[in-house]
C-alpha cells in the first residue's frame, strides 16, 4: 500500500505543477512566548479554531466535531517546562454510554521531524504538500481512526509531542518516555480546562496510540501514578509498539523507513543536548547528511531519501557494539517500557511478525505488566509476513482489528469488567 501511494503520489508531482503549503499562518500561535507564563503543567497557554478536515478540499466527508488548536505547559525529558501544541475536538454527537462523556488522550506515529509535519497542522490540510523543498508530503494517516472515535461520541485531545510543531531550532524529543508520557497527560489536562466543552473535570481519561504514539501512551500510564494522579484513567491502548528501542536496528536496517533512525538520533541529542556533539562524532559523512536532512523532513519524503539502506553506511563503527555502550547503552535503556506499573487496564494490539517492533519485547513488557500485578490484555494479530521490509505488518493490522480495539476501549469507558490474559502470554 506505500508503495502504492508513492508511486501514485509520485505521478502526479510530475505531472501537475508543485505544490506550496502556505506554514506562515501558523507561526503566530505555533512560536511559544519567552518566558513562558507561570503556571502548572496542563495549563492553557493559548487557543484557536481550529479547522478540520479529511482531505483539502474538506467535501469528501467530514469530522462531526469542532477543533480547537491549544498551547499548553508540559514537561521535557530534562524536568523543564516547555510549550506544547494539539488539537481539542469536541464532539457534535452525544455520549450515549454510562457516565460523562469520555476523554481520549491521543498520541500519533511520527508523521516526521519537520514542524510542517504535526498532527495538529496536518488536521487543517488533510494531506500536507510542498514539493519544493522536495517530496514533502504527508497523510493525516490517523484520521479514519479519530473520525470514527470522535462519530461515537468520545472526546479527542491530540498532542503534537514535545517539540513537534513549535516553531523553533529544536528537534522533537521522540521516544523519549518522559517527554512523551507528560505531553499526553498534559494534553488531558489541558483538554478538561477548556471552555464550553462538555467534559466533566473528573470524569474518565484513557490514552491511545500506534508505533511511537503507542510507546508515548504506555508511558503516560507508567507516569500518570507520580506525575498526573489526579487523572481518572481507565485504559490504554497500544497498538505496534516499539517497547525496546534497542531491538529495533535490525528490523530497520534495510527498511522503507531507515531514515526514522535519524528521528531517533534527533530525539535523542533534543532530550539530553549533552550527547548530540557524541552521536555526530559517530557517524559518517552520509550519516551526517542523513542525521540533518531527516531533521526537516515528513515521513514520505524520509522514506522515499533513505528507503531500504543498510545501517552500516550511517557508522563509523559498529552500531551494534555502540549500543552496549555509553551513551546509547543508558539512554536507550531509559525509555523502556515494563519498568513501572501502568494506571488502568492495558491493551496491547501486536502482530507476530511486526518487522519494526518486536513481538518478543512488547510480549516481555506485558509480562513484566503482569508481574507487578498489572491489568494487561495481549491481543496478537495473525497476519502473516507481507513484505516485510516495507513494515505492512506494522501498520495494518491496527486497521484490521480495529473495531475489536474500539469496544475494547468503549468497555472501559463503560465501566464493564476487563478480561485479561496475562496466564495465556
Amino acid at each position: 500500500m506505500a508503495v502504492v501511494a508513492i508511486v501514485f503520489l509520485a505521478s502526479a508531482v510530475a505531472i501537475h505543477p508543485a505544490a506550496h503549503a502556505d506554514e506562515s499562518q501558523y507561526l503566530e500561535f505555533y512560536t511559544p512566548p519567552e518566558p513562558l507564563p507561570a503556571g502548572q503543567p496542563g495549563d492553557l497557554i493559548r487557543t484557536e479554531p481550529s479547522r478540520l478536515v479529511l482531505e483539502p478540499s474538506s467535501q469528501l466527508g467530514r469530522f462531526v466535531g469542532t477543533g480547537t488548536r491549544i498551547m499548553y505547559r508540559s514537561t521535557d525529558a530534562q524536568g523543564q517546562p516547555v510549550a506544547v501544541t494539539g488539537t481539542y475536538i469536541e464532539p457534535d454527537n452525544p455520549w450515549t454510554g454510562n457516565g460523562p462523556r469520555p476523554l481520549l488522550a491521543y498520541a500519533t506515529l511520527p508523521y516526521g521531524m519537520g514542524e510542517q509535519c504535526a498532527p495538529s497542522r496536518l488536521f487543517n490540510q488533510g494531506i500536507h504538500a510542498s514539493l519544493d523543498t522536495g517530496f514533502d508530503v504527508m497523510f493525516n494517516i490517523e484520521e479514519g481512526f479519530i473520525a470514527t472515535l470522535l462519530a461515537r461520541g468520545f472526546a479527542i485531545v491530540v498532542t503534537d509531542g514535545v517539540g513537534m510543531g513549535v516553531h523553533t531550532a529544536k528537534s522533537p524529543q521522540w521516544l523519549n518516555r518522559a517527554a512523551a508520557g507528560h505531553a499526553l497527560i498534559d494534553a488531558a489536562r489541558a483538554a478538561k480546562k477548556l471552555p464550553g466543552t462538555s467534559l466533566d473535570p473528573r470524569g474518565p481519561v484513557a490514552f491511545w496510540g500506534m508505533l511511537a504514539g503507542a510507546h508515548a501512551a504506555l508511558s503516560a500510564a507508567e507516569l500518570t501514578g507520580t506525575y498526573g494522579p489526579e487523572l481518572n484513567v481507565v485504559g490504554t491502548y497500544a497498538a505496534a509498539t516499539p517497547t525496546d528501542l534497542a531491538t529495533m536496528l535490525g528490523p530497520v536496517d534495510g527498511n522503507f523507513l531507515a531514515g526514522t533512525t535519524g528521528y531517533v538520533l534527533r530525539g535523542i541529542a533534543a532530550s539530553y543536548p549533552e550527547f548530540e556533539q557524541p552521536i555526530k562524532d559517530a557517524l559518517t559523512p552520509r550519516g551526517l547528511e542523513m542525521y540533518e536532512n531527516t531533521g526537516r523532513q515528513c515521513l514520505l519524503q524520509t522514506g522515499i531519501d533513505y528507503e531500504f539502506r543498510h545501517l552500516e553506511f550511517w557508522f563509523k563503527d559498529n552500531i551494534y557494539e555502540m549500543i552496549k555502550a555509553e551513551p546509547f547503552k543508558t539512554v536507550l535503556a531509559t525509555q523502556r517500557l515494563g519498568n513501572v506499573k501502568p494506571t488502568g487496564p492495558v491493551y496491547f494490539e501486536h502482530n507476530r511478525w511486526d518487522t519494526f517492533g518486536e513481538y518478543q519485547s512488547v510480549r516481555a513488557t506485558a509480562m513484566d505488566y503482569c508481574a507487578k500485578g498489572a491489568d494487561v490484555t495481549l491481543w496478537t494479530n495473525e497476519q502473516p509476513p507481507l513484505f516485510n521490509k516495507l513494515s505492512i505488518n506494522s501498520f495494518l493490522p491496527e486497521f484490521v482489528d480495529g473495531e475489536r480495539s474500539i469496544a475494547w476501549m468503549t468497555d472501559r469507558f463503560n465501566g464493564m469488567p476487563t478480561t485479561p490474559n496475562c496466564g495465556e502470554i
